[in-house]
This record gives structure tokens, sequence and C-alpha cells, in this order.
């Protein structure tokens, strides 16, 4: 029987076009989740992929010894693709001449991502038996021969290497690289027991076939096999895919919030609709259960259209979206499954949970009702509804992003805003209370009008101010993270470095630079020491420490220092003055807070079998994914007298800046001659590498753009939704108004400024909650700069009291335009 008036309820009010409000909500809520977790998913994947390409796979086992073969079993039980790698550093010799190289083997198969860079174009092919390809520098050391000996075979140059896909960025490994056969590697008897050599064993699937590879394969690994993927911070660009993936989730958690606000406004609207259809059923004998079961079944239909709506208009989103993309990006397609699952559980989670608290207000109607309008039964505490709603944004929340703290931080906007909203937009709806109901001037009736609707205002000022909040914290993430990458990767960002550089060469590879016209970084010298002590306490490593050895863990490698009197550019301190006395070091916070260093702690280094005790007096915040050379520890010059050093520096050369220069030779040209002029320094290329960073940056601000148009959409969807909730009663007060004398212009003027001071009171509360929720975002999820963004102070007000002017004014012109008789019919 229930069923049966829920479903004829239902079709009626359908057919009235008295549900379009908590449908479009509800409608909204479903395309946000499920079309912005389409469009975010496909996003993450194609970044992903293309950063894989920094690693030449999806993940990577960096190993001393050949891994278990169980390991391999389960790839291939899981359909994941795998090829076995060798890298270890040799001898060649070509005539008289031989040259430290580190030797890359590669089996078939290799790479699984990317491609191969030669001078003659990319391929996936590799060398034949017997040939070997080499880098471009190492053909300068040796005057480009045609073969070279390695061991006890010899090996035929065939290609010259302009870059591998996984070459990764370590300007101190300085040896030129040799890519051969794994095959050809028994023949050269180099590889004997006790030989260092790292066996690579690569890995590529889709994200499900990785994830279950993880899972079973990371705990049969030991400490001294390394688990890499594109966001280990290996690869160049893991910052960046880090911060876009944090970027897509809090958009799309965003993305929840504005649902939430869309559903709370048309359910809190829905419920007051039926206050007198429930006093009239009651009046006319149904019980307590039946009003439930109705409602309730009437509430699940409604709950469902606007769910399967809503998937179908976030599968178009995902395919109008789609045609917009490079195609590159296009390409990837993950599964619609988690898309379609979040996008119904947010439709029945925020159904139910913002809809509870206005119908146990609905379902407690008295049946007096019928004689007495005012009444509106059970005045249930707000604090249930406040619990209820917060609940439901954070259990969305969590199980779409699965992070606290993008969680955790939207919840406190919002509690944030709520307080905001019951103090300072209270106390300005206030102000109308003198001016009562004078409508010789637009200005007091506004504010009238304000008060008269004070909780229906404050409802609307939450939907108002979080479309606004939500715009404003997007729009300044991605300024703020698109800035931050074009710091690292400017235009003239350097793509070569010059590692090895004796101290005698200095003075005369400086003379070559300006002889030359290019402009390269400082000269660094670079001294290997190794941290043994600090405040005289001795050092143990992780492996001592896990066999049950006790002590302070420290760094068990050697590290590369320098020293200088200035504070290095892409350095800040954060902590303490820069090295002012000779006995003095400055430490990187990250290195600082691994060790447990404070200031004045004392560090001894041991360097060519001596000592040297520092203090350390400032610690730096180091951009590391600038290509500029970067170090852990930054002594005074003195500190470091009478060590053995080689020096390092980088510079930006191209084609186009030695034609302005006025020289004739090309960027090709001119490396060459440096390598022949100053063969023992190592010139690392690495432009192709600087080149590829700037498509994955490319394609990571596209997302953010659209990511950004998406919010966009939703917010002004909430904001005509939050428009919607008001016509009802507005209408009435119209017809009242009319039937009073009030002039067409007095209202026109009156309805605009209403939703002018509305808009400006949103605009400023928005202000006010972005900027908290952006130095929560900045200092626990993105480790941004945080500052103020004043101009939004004035801008977002007028901004806002613009945008909801002309939404309300576009919602309320046909009502507007009606005659008194008009409105009192249709009331």
């Amino acid at each position: 029987m229930e069923l049966q008036l829920a479903w004829r309820l239902f079709k009626r009010e359908l057919m009235q076009g008295q549900l379009v409000l908590i449908v479009l909500a509800i409608t909204l809520a479903v395309l946000s989740v499920s079309g912005l977790a389409r469009v975010s998913e496909r996003l993450q994947v194609a970044i992903n992929g293309e950063a894989a390409n920094f690693i030449a796979a999806d993940r990577i086992i960096d190993s001393p010894v050949k891994i278990d073969d169980k390991v391999l079993a389960i790839a291939e039980s899981l359909s994941v693709n795998y090829v076995t790698n060798m890298k270890f550093n040799s001898m060649v010799y070509s005539g008289d001449k031989f040259q430290l190289v580190t030797i890359k083997a590669v089996a078939d198969g290799y790479p699984l991502r990317g491609e191969i860079e030669l001078s003659s174009g990319a391929t996936q092919a590799l060398p034949a038996k017997g040939e070997a390809w080499y880098e471009n520098r190492l053909g300068g050391l040796l005057n480009y021969p045609k073969t070279l000996e390695l061991g006890n075979i010899e090996l035929n140059l065939s290609a010259e290497i302009s870059r591998l896909p996984d070459a990764g960025f370590n300007p101190f490994a300085s040896s030129p690289v040799l890519l051969m056969r794994l095959d050809d590697v028994d023949s050269t008897g180099i590889i004997q027991p006790g030989s260092r050599v790292s066996y690579i064993y690569q890995f590529a699937g889709d994200a499900a076939q990785l994830t279950k590879f993880e899972n079973q394969v990371k705990p049969l690994l030991n400490n001294s096999q390394r688990w890499v993927d594109v966001q280990s911070g290996d690869s160049p660009i893991a910052s960046a895919v880090k911060r876009a993936e944090r970027f897509l989730l809090l958009a799309s958690l965003l993305g929840i919030a504005l649902a939430c606000a869309a559903i709370g406004i048309a359910a809190q609207r829905y419920c007051q609709r039926h206050y007198d259809v429930v006093a009239m059923l009651k009046t006319f004998g149904a019980s307590a259960k039946q009003i439930r079961s109705l409602f309730g079944l009437h509430l699940m239909l409604v709950t469902a259209l606007g769910i399967v709506l809503g998937l179908i208009g976030g599968v178009l989103l995902d395919i109008g979206i789609t045609q917009f993309l490079p195609a590159e990006i296009a390409a990837y397609s993950p599964p619609y499954s988690r898309p379609i699952l979040l996008g119904v559980s947010t439709g029945l989670i925020s159904a139910f949970m913002f809809s509870a608290y206005p119908l146990m207000r609905l379902l407690a109607i008295p049946p007096l009702r019928v004689l007495q309008r005012q009444l509106e039964g059970l005045q249930l505490g707000m604090w249930l509804h406040l619990l209820l709603s917060l609940g439901a944004m954070a259990l969305l929340g969590y199980l779409y992003s699965r992070s606290i703290e993008l969680t955790m931080t939207v919840v406190l906007a919002v509690l944030l805003l709520g307080v905001l909203l019951s103090v300072l937009g209270f106390v300005m709806i206030r102000l109308g209370h003198s001016v009562g109901m004078k409508t010789t001037n637009p200005f007091q009736l506004a504010l009238a009008g304000l008060r008269r609707r004070a909780r229906q205002n404050a409802v609307q000022l939450v939907g108002f101010s979080s479309a606004l909040v939500l715009l404003l914290t997007i729009l300044a993430l991605r300024q703020d993270l698109l800035n931050e990458w074009q710091k690292q990767l400017p235009e003239n960002a350097p793509n070569y470095f010059l590692v090895n550089i004796a101290p005698e060469d200095a003075k005369p590879l400086d003379d070559f630079l300006d002889t030359n016209k290019i402009i390269a970084t400082d000269i660094y010298p670079v001294i290997r020491g190794r941290l043994t002590h600090i405040n005289d306490e001795e050092l143990i490593s992780r492996d001592e420490e896990k066999s049950g050895i006790e002590g302070r863990v420290g760094i068990s490698r050697e590290l590369n220092l320098t020293y200088r009197d200035t504070l290095p550019p892409n350095n800040d301190i954060t902590e303490g003055t820069f090295n002012q006395a000779n006995d003095e070091v400055s430490v990187e916070s990250g290195v600082a807070e691994r060790l447990g260093l404070a200031l004045n702690d004392t560090m001894t280094f041991t360097m060519d079998n001596r000592a040297v005790t520092v203090k350390v007096t400032s610690f730096r915040q180091v951009q590391w994914e600038t290509l500029q050379p970067n170090f852990f520890m930054i002594f005074r010059p003195k500190a470091l007298e009478g060590f053995s050093y080689t020096s390092m520096a980088s510079f930006h050369l191209n084609d186009e800046d030695l034609k302005q220069a006025g020289s004739s030779l090309t960027a090709n040209a001119v490396v060459l001659q440096l390598i022949q002029q100053f063969p023992t320094i190592s010139v690392i290329d690495v432009g192709a590498m600087v080149q590829q960073l700037r498509q994955i940056i490319d394609q990571v601000s596209l997302s953010l753009t659209l990511v950004l148009a998406l919010v966009l959409l939703a917010s002004a969807l909430v904001l005509i939704a939050q428009t919607e909730a008001g016509m009802a009663t507005r209408q009435r007060e119209l017809a009242v108004l009319r039937t009073f004398g009030a002039s067409g212009w007095l209202l026109r003027s009156a309805t605009g400024l209403e939703f002018a001071i509305l808009g400006a009171i949103a605009g400023l509360l928005a202000v006010i909650v972005a900027e908290f929720a952006l130095y929560m975002l900045k200092t626990q999820v993105f480790e941004l700069v945080v500052y103020m963004h004043w101009p939004w102070w004035a801008i977002a007000p007028i901004a806002g009291a613009a945008v909801v002017s002309f939404l309300g004014m576009w919602r309320c012109r046909q009502l507007l335009n009606r005659s008194c008789g008009e409105l009192l019919k249709a009331g």
C-alpha cells in the first residue's frame, strides 16, 4: 500500500516539477563525484604513465644479488611483464686509450616504458649480439672508435645514445654509459664472485596487477633490495606527480563538499514542502509507521532517480572532457568501477545523512498544522543535524581520498564556515531589524527581506560561501603549483652538467665558457666524506640497528660535501644563521630532521682519513627539483682546506643562444670542443630529460586547468540550486508587496540589493575560510610557501555580490515581471 502511494506521489510531484531541486542536488552530487573521480583517475593514470618513462617501467627492484625466483614467478602468475638488466662499472679500451664506463646490460623487452633515444631517432630496438651503443661523451673521450674492448671480448660500436629512458639524474655518477646485451656479459669474463653488480628488475602492468604484485612481493625483499616507482624520489618528476595527485584528490574532495552542500539545501526544502501533506495524512488517520514508510520509499525513489541521472551525467562529462585532451592522455582509460561505486555511495550516504534531521522534523509534524500553519512540530537540536552532516562529509571524503590530512582540512574549513556564519553572518543579517517593512527605500527593503528570511538566508550563505571557498582554494593552489614548477624548470634551466673538474682546470674552463658566451652556475667543489659522530656520539648504520646494536643511527654512505662563503640559489634558511665562522656547517632541513639535529650540535666527518668537527648553525630548505647543484652539507672554505677535491657546475646551452651571441657553432660542436679540450671533465647532457620533464609538467598543468573548470561548473550549479531554494517564499512576499502598491522598480532594486548583500557577505566569509584552508593545505599537504592573498579581501565580496545578484535576478526575472493578480493566482 505504502509503495503504491509513494510511487503515485513520486510520479505526480515529478510531473509537476516539485522534485526538481532535490533531484538536481542529488544528480549534481553524483555527477560531481563520479565525473571528477573518472576524470581525475584518468589524469592520474596518464601522469603516472608518462612519468613511468623516467624509470622505463612501472616498478623496479634494485638488488645487489639475483632476486628469489619466487618473485618472478609471482609476476608471471599475475601477468605482470618484466625484464632483467644488470649495471656495473668497468674499464673499456680502444687502442692506447681507456675509460671507466657504466655498463648497462639489458635483455629483450627493455625498455618496458618509453623509448631509447639515439642520435638517429627514437627506437625500441636493442643492440645486436656483439654490438654496443655508446653515450655521446664516451665517443668524444675515445675519439669515436668503431670498436672497443670490454674484458675478453671486442664490441662493435653501432649507434650513439642521446638518452636512455631510465637514465635518471645523478650528476655525481660521472661515468659514461655503454649499452649492451645481457647475453654478452658472461663472455666478457668481468663478473666474478664478489663483483659489485646491480641487478635491475623492471616490471610493467595495469594498476590492479601492480597493486597485487606489490602486496605480495614487498614482504619478500630484504634490506639491501630497493623497491622503486615514479614517486620513490629516484624520479626527478616524483615531487610534481605527488603534488598533482594530491591536487586532483583535493579537487574531487571539494566536489564532494559541494555536493553535500547542495543536498543539504535541497533536503531541507524537500521536507518543508511536505509539512502540510504529513499533517493532512495524520488528520485522515494515517499511522506513524505508514507515514515513515511512505516518505522513506518516496525519498528512495527520488534518490535512485538522482543517482541514475548523475551517473549518466558523469559518463557524458568524462566523454566530453576526453575529446579535448591530448591523445597521449586520452589513450589512458582506467576502469569505471570505482567512479560508479563512489557516485552511488555518495548519492545514498549524502541523501540519508543530510535528510535524516529534516525528515525527523517532517514526521513529527502535528495534525493541528492543518488549522495552524505556523506549527512545525518537534524542534530537534541543530547539533544533531551538524553531526550527521559533518559525519557524512568526512566519511565520503575519506572513502574517496583515503587521506586523513585532506579530509580533516575540508571538515575543519566547514566547521570554521559554520562558526563564522553563526557569528558574522547572523549579526549582519540582523542589521535589518530596525528598518521594519519600510518600502520607500530599496536598501531598507532589502535589509528587511534579509531579516525576515534570516534562517533561510543563513542556509543560502552556506551554499554561496561553500562554492566561493572551493573556487578560491582551487584557483590559488593551481596557480601556486604552476608557479612552483615554473621556478623549478625555467626557460634557461641547465641542460648540461660538468663534473670531475680538476682544480687546475677551473680557470681554463671558466675562460672557455666566457669565450663561447656560456653562462654557467658557480663552480662547486665536491669532497667525499663520511659522517661518523654527532655530539661526540659514534653513529651506527641501520643494519647495525636492526641486528640489535644500540646507538644513534647515521647515514651509512659517503656524502658529497661542498664549501662556499654565500648561500647558494634555491636554498632558503629556515632556522639559524648561514655559516659565519670557519667551524660552522649548514645542513639541509630534511637530513637534519632525519638525524635529529638541533642548532649548535656538533658533527664529525672523516675525509682522507682525517677528522673534521663542525658546529651546526643553520638549516636550509633545498629545492631538489631544480636542475642546479645541491648539497646536504655546506662548509666554510677554510674548514676543508687541504683536502683533495674535484668540482662541478652546470649551464644552459642551445643553438638559439649561440646564434644570438654571434657564434656560428652549434651546441653539439661547442660541447664536443669542451670534451676534447678537457678530456678529464665529464659532460652530462640532461637536455632530453629537461624536455621530458616539461612535457609532464604541461600535462599536469592541463590537468589542473580541467579540474578547475569542473569545480567552476559544480559551483555554478550549487549557486543556481541555492537561489532556487527560496523562490516559493519570495513569490508570496512579492505578491503581498505588489498588493500594497510597491512599484516594479522598487521590488527589482530591493531584490537585486538583497542578493548582492548576501553575495558580499558570502565573499567575505569565503576569503576567511579559504585563507585558513590554504594555510592548512600548504603546510600539511603540499609543502608550499604560505602567504596572504590580500587582493581577495576586496575582490571576493565584490565578485560574490555580482555573481549572486546576477543569478538571483535571473531566477527572479519572471516573478518580478508578473502583475499583482498573476502573483496571487500563482501563489
